[in-house]
């Protein structure tokens, strides 16, 4: 008998960094037959192991594999975004689906996320670069008052997120027949960490001192580099890529750059928490896990709740 009661067809586990989501998913795969799909806008990345936290050892429960997806899809030096990530979640949980396995998503991306679970089709228009241009020196006013269609919602509270609408406008009228790919009839089930602030910190600070003394996390971007990376590039990838990249420029003392980037990493774990808040508001549904559980309670927690 299936442990998944009430048509429930995906599970999504999410909380910020460093809150054991990982862990947690590989071994609820392993109780639901499932395989994982990850919803980390950075993990996508080959040769981007330690500074964006894959864990690969991780995907494995007593000594066997559990499926995972979205992981090392890209070369690094490409660009991925949330679009690509709509269109290739959409296609991976109907192949899990179709072939009898149990689709989990897990990550801590929040749009990412929400765009699995959701509409969003706008995502999915492409940018016009040459489009933007035109428009940087307009006034947001001026902006509003261009903008026609009363039909779709847009944000429109900074002036770029007014052009991005200008922009969508003029994707629609010049592509009649587009039909964007949506996930938003999946009966899900969201499932999230919130540790308290003084657990989650100390969790961060020490998985960082780890992966510098123990993983390599040095030698990860040193590497990246040699292999033609630029550090222009790094900056693009994220926290730990641009402050070492400064790090490597001499920019920045190991001190500095260590104390910096432990900061940061403190400040995105708050902004994630403040994005799936958001995502509340917005409607969906987080049952929250107490953060006081022990692994099998956590489990027990989960399959109780579906």
């Amino acid at each position: 008998m299936s442990l998944v009661k009430n048509e429930t067809e995906l599970i999504v586990i999410l909380g910020p960094t460093a809150s054991g989501k990982t862990r947690l998913a590989v071994n609820l795969a392993a109780i639901l037959d499932g395989e994982i799909i990850s919803a980390d806008s950075r993990q996508v990345y080959k040769g981007m192991d330690i500074g964006t936290g894959k864990d690969l050892s991780e995907y494995q429960f007593e000594g066997k594999k559990i499926a995972h997806h979205l992981i090392d899809i890209c070369e690094a030096g490409e660009k991925y975004n949330v679009a690509f990530f709509q269109k290739d979640f959409l296609r991976c949980f109907l192949d899990i689906q179709q072939r009898g396995k149990f689709p989990i998503l897990c990550g801590g991306t929040g749009l990412y996320i929400q765009s699995a679970l959701s509409e969003m089709w706008q995502i999915q228009v492409p940018v016009d670069e040459k489009f933007r241009k035109d428009f940087e020196t307009m006034g947001k006013d001026d902006l509003s008052l261009m903008l026609k269609s009363e039909d779709i919602k847009y944000d429109i509270s900074t002036k770029k997120r007014l052009i991005r609408g200008l922009e969508i406008e003029k994707f629609l009228n010049e592509n009649a027949d587009f039909e964007p790919q949506t996930g938003n009839n999946i009966n899900y089930k969201i499932f999230g960490f919130n540790p308290e602030l003084n657990i989650r910190r100390d969790r961060i600070s020490k998985r960082l001192k780890f992966r510098f003394e123990n993983e390599g996390l040095l030698e990860e971007v040193r590497g990246l580099l040699e292999s033609g990376l630029t550090f222009e590039m790094l900056d693009y990838y994220g926290l730990e890529y641009r402050y070492i990249g400064l790090f490597l420029k001499n920019e920045m003392s190991f001190e500095e750059m260590f104390g910096k980037l432990e900061t940061e990493i403190h400040r995105y774990a708050k902004r994630q928490m403040t994005f799936f808040r958001s995502m509340e508001r917005k409607g969906f549904e987080i049952n929250w896990i107490p953060d006081n559980l022990d692994e099998n309670e956590k489990l027990r927690f989960i399959i109780d709740s579906l």
